[in-house]
């Protein structure tokens, strides 16, 4: 098997690395420890969080064993790395709420059972610090000068906040943090975005002054599609690998919808399809490279939710877009289903009783009902320029009144807001 730090620099994981010779050897041996964090600010991650995400079950997958570490205790403080202004301090019940949703996503990606992987938080032991004692044995090794040169601290310096002393110390609780793995889990990598840079390397220093031992940090380049936006943002927001706040369906066609430009990179930082078979991707055009991007949206929507919630999602798609038969020698490992037609159970849907329905609702209050339009008069606007579909008629007029007689039995009535934005009203008797 390939060293794991050779597999993610041809998937296109490293930016930089610490200690390159050493770290290499450092892999060349079966069952090493490595970790990253991740931020409690939200009780979900997101398609941002999917280069860490992957690089952990990468890891794994080569032999290693990866910890998840969730910053139950410095999201605290907060991090200020990449931001010009202090991020809002959360309580200690947001945090360990959030924690919770972090850890089931994680599951989805790697196997926790029998110590294959650690998922640790670590206010289990910055909460319980003293804070001379932690002056004393670890600032001590920490430079005032070298620290506001970190990149993360210069960009709050210049900027019309300044820099809160809260947040001066992340930098050294990091760097703990670092250290604790290092001698409780014998953990001699982390790894993050370029913005942790700074953070890692004072780590590394720090574990050096302490143990007088050699640790390594790898960084992951910001990922940005081709069109220059920051992967994972979209006009409506974050894309979620939370089902309640992404569908698998939604998270299925942001995927779908990549840039011609991107499918090849996304497949292999994305997928663990094999880079051979994704190095042909770059060579297709046409419907080749649409059955590509098909192959790209169910992978990836089942690594976040599972098979039967991409099988439901490639279903829908198909019930919408028309069915593509992805053929049997295009990245053949795929699990996606090769042909065969679905059903559109996973498009977005709301159930109606008689009795709300009554003798009928006006289709821009429908509209507005199922979230394909910000407000009611968003709603009369895209059905006044035609934007706006009933069972793949052009709804007449904003004051159509949308009655029982529209409805065909169960199937209920598909509505749609341009071209890709469904949803399925359903009458309950």
């Amino acid at each position: 098997m390939a060293n794991i730090v050779d597999t993610l620099r041809e998937r296109g994981f490293i930016e930089q690395t610490t200690h390159e010779a050493e770290l290499l050897e450092h892999f060349n041996s079966p069952g090493r420890t490595c970790y990253i964090g991740f931020d409690p600010t939200a009780s979900s991650l997101h398609v941002g969080s999917l280069v860490p995400i992957m690089a952990l079950a990468h890891m794994q997958r080569h032999g290693h064993r990866p910890i998840a570490l969730v910053g139950g205790g410095t999201g605290l403080i907060g991090d200020p790395s990449g931001k010009t202004e202090m991020r809002q301090l959360l309580t200690p019940e947001v945090i360990a709420e959030n924690v919770k949703g972090i850890q089931r996503q994680l599951s989805r990606f790697m196997d926790f059972s029998n110590g294959k992987a650690r998922l640790l938080n670590n206010a289990d032991w910055l909460t319980t610090l003293q804070y001379i004692p932690m002056l004393r044995d670890i600032g001590r090794h920490f430079s005032v000068n070298r620290m506001i040169k970190a990149e993360s601290y210069r960009m709050r310096l210049d900027s019309e906040e300044g820099l809160n002393f809260i947040e001066f110390n992340y930098m050294v609780l990091q760097a703990y943090d670092f250290m604790m793995l290092f001698d409780k889990y014998d953990c001699a990598l982390q790894m993050g975005g370029s913005d942790q840079w700074g953070n890692i390397v004072a780590g590394i220093e720090l574990i050096r002054r302490v143990f007088q031992k050699t640790a390594f940090g790898i960084t992951f380049p910001l990922i940005m599609t081709a069109s220059g936006i920051k992967m994972g943002k979209t006009h409506k927001g974050a894309v979620w690998l939370d089902a309640d706040r992404t569908t698998p369906y939604e998270y299925y066609q942001f995927w779908v919808n990549t840039d011609d430009r991107d499918v090849a990179r996304f497949l292999a930082l994305f997928t663990f399809l094999p880079m051979a078979e994704i190095e042909t991707v770059g060579e297709l055009s046409g419907e080749e490279l649409n059955c590509a991007k098909a192959v790209l949206a169910f992978e990836a929507t089942m690594l976040a939710h599972g098979r039967e919630a991409a099988v439901k999602a490639y279903d829908a798609a198909g019930s919408m877009f028309g069915f593509r038969v992805v053929p049997a020698g295009l990245l053949p490992t795929s699990a996606i289903p090769r042909s065969g037609k679905g059903g559109d159970d996973a498009v977005p849907a709301m159930e109606i009783s008689e009795l709300e329905l009554g003798d009928g609702i006006p289709a821009f209050k429908v509209l507005y009902m199922a979230g394909l339009a910000p407000s009611g008069g968003a709603a009369r606007r895209l059905i006044q320029q035609g934007g706006g579909y009933m069972n793949g008629e052009r709804i007449p007029s904003p004051e159509y009144m949308v009655t029982k007689s529209d409805f065909d039995d169960a199937a209920g009535i598909m509505f749609r807001a341009g071209k890709k934005r469904y949803y399925k009203l359903i009458l309950r008797g």
